[in-house]
């Protein structure tokens, strides 16, 4: 499937949906993050169920600044409309699968419940 790009016109809409997105944080200049690009690339292409959304913080500044995303690459993970992951660092092919499972797993109205926000 690829990847989508996210922007502040885009985010909240593809984000706030049902389902798995996962968000990369990156910048061009950014050494781990172009080594971490196939990695998520071709993870893309196994999890056609799953949105890869990537997010380049030099021209997406706000949407940096507004999950705090101070170091790049940032990876997080959303399910559902709720954040359930977010580290900084490139992961290895094998983690992002590891992460990727674990947020397919997740109960969601446990989670929400944990967070306070069960309807």
């Amino acid at each position: 499937m690829g990847t989508v790009t996210l922007t502040t016109d885009n985010f909240d809409e593809v984000a706030q949906g049902e389902g798995i997105v996962l968000v990369d944080f990156w910048a061009d200049w950014c050494v781990p993050c172009r080594r971490f690009a196939p990695v998520y690339e071709q993870s893309a292409g196994r999890h056609p169920d799953v949105v890869f959304g990537k997010v380049d913080t030099e021209a997406e500044d706000e949407l940096a600044q507004r999950f705090g995303v101070s170091s790049i690459p940032t990876i997080m993970a959303i399910r559902d409309g709720v954040i359930v992951f977010a580290e900084p660092g490139a992961l290895g092919e094998s983690v992002l699968e590891n992460v990727i499972e674990q947020v397919r797993g997740l109960d969601m109205d446990d989670v929400r419940r944990r967070l306070g926000t069960d309807a």
